[in-house]
């Protein structure tokens, strides 16, 4: 019966013959996370100041509703009340919604600047990765070429 030939030794030296770099792809990975970190700490820092306006809405309009549930003299006295507070609730709304708006844009802001560093930074390591696949590429062919001109025979 015929036997299967075993290439394993054949593709390890092939492979061996083509070393890879892997410190381009841990550094990648690293760039990465760090990356993420920043823009999870622009997303909490939102979250958390969102919150808080939005907390600081809620006591106001506790605050103001108290105000309103309050016992009147006069029946035009609940009118007046009742109109005060809707005022003061467009108001507070307006206040709180520009709260949001700057939030927004602070985490736009942060994010583009992130992004064009990111970018920026990621041109640069290609750059490297490109000069030192060149130089790689150029040592090899010299080698190459040296070991061919070696073993050539002379005429």
């Amino acid at each position: 019966m015929a036997k299967t030939p075993d290439f394993t030794k054949a593709f390890q030296d092939i492979i061996g013959k083509f070393p890879v770099d892997t410190s381009s792809f841990q550094e990648a990975f690293k760039s990465q996370t760090a990356l993420s970190e920043k823009l999870a700490k622009i997303s909490l820092a939102a979250a958390e100041r969102s919150t808080e306006i939005s907390a600081q809405w809620a006591k106001d309009t506790i605050a103001r509703f108290g105000e309103l549930a309050s016992s009147k003299e006069d029946v035009t006295d609940y009118a007046k009340a009742t109109s005060d507070f809707a005022s003061a609730a467009a108001e507070a709304a307006a206040e709180h919604m520009a709260s949001f708006a700057e939030v927004a844009k602070q985490v736009q802001m942060d994010t583009v600047d992130l992004m064009l560093t990111a970018g920026k930074d990621i041109a640069s390591e290609t750059q490297k990765v490109a000069e030192k696949a060149a130089r790689d590429t150029q040592a090899a062919v010299k080698k190459a070429a040296a070991t061919a001109t070696a073993g050539a025979p002379k005429a």
